[in-house]
């Protein structure tokens, strides 16, 4: 059984990971973490999660688990995860990382804090997502200059951050395609007397309301026709079960830092 320690436990993703790991016959639960102060800590994880006793009480400190878990699952914010991967990188243990909203200088602390470890990081754990990552790359290079593309989000309304970090990550690979700079080419908002659509744009949009969990649609619109590839999830067990079988996966890998497309087997 691979010991599994979940830091950001009391959360909505943290939750499901707790109860699939008390149905999983690979992984177990090891350790559950939240920050300092929150009203879950000293609780029992699968209680807080609404499955039931697990026998593991949530606490405020990552280290006190350490010796217990083989991999960290990261499901919190940018400021909790970057201290968590010291912690873990620390200890030489590994780590899966599904916490979006990093700023760019962020991001480059945690590339830089994984290398000794073997880390997954990827914005969005859905297989199915990954698989799009990979499709909507060749479809733009065959649709070329063109057709017009656009990235549209949806989720729910306590969603902190936007764009989602999935609808970047497409961006991105969408401009990396293309050898645009998104920083260049990306819209983000359209207001008031914008002018035509410049040639080359690559239009972010985000929507947020209600229960949403997350849908992202990538839309390729030509002249007299339009492409659409869209994602839509139902549950957050989806991405809970991405992480788990990330979690399976990185504990045999030796160090460096890894995303879906490697755990699924598509790099």
């Amino acid at each position: 059984m691979i010991k599994v320690i979940v830091a950001g436990a009391a959360g909505r993703m943290g939750g499901r990971l707790v109860c699939l790991l008390k149905e999983s016959a690979a992984l177990t639960l090891a350790g559950a973490v939240e920050s300092k102060g929150h009203v879950s800590v000293g609780e029992d994880a699968g209680e807080v999660a609404g499955c039931g006793q697990s026998g593991v009480i949530i606490r405020d400190d990552l280290s006190a688990f350490m010796d217990r878990g083989e991999v960290v699952i990261d499901f919190s914010t940018p400021a909790a995860t970057l201290e968590h991967l010291r912690i873990v990188a620390q200890h030489r243990k590994a780590m899966v990382i599904g916490t979006t909203g990093f700023s760019p200088q962020e991001l480059t602390e945690l590339r830089m804090l994984a290398k000794p470890i073997p880390c997954v990081f990827s914005p969005n754990m859905s297989v199915g997502v990954n698989l799009i990552f990979k499709v909507i790359a060749e479809m733009a290079k065959a649709l070329g200059e063109d057709y017009d593309i656009e990235v549209i989000e949806a989720h729910h309304r306590l969603k902190k951050d936007a764009p989602s970090g999935t609808a970047l990550k497409m961006a991105e690979i969408l401009a990396k395609a293309l050898n645009r700079d998104l920083d260049q080419v990306g819209v983000y908002a359209r207001k008031g007397m914008v002018g035509e659509r410049r040639r080359g744009e690559i239009g972010i949009q985000a929507i947020r309301a209600g229960d949403i969990v997350g849908d992202h649609t990538v839309l390729f619109g030509g002249m007299g026709e339009r492409v659409e590839v869209t994602h839509r999830v139902q549950s957050r067990d989806t991405f809970a079960r991405g992480a788990l079988r990330a979690a399976r996966w990185v504990v045999r890998q030796p160090p460096g830092l890894y995303d879906m497309l490697d755990v699924i087997g598509l790099r």
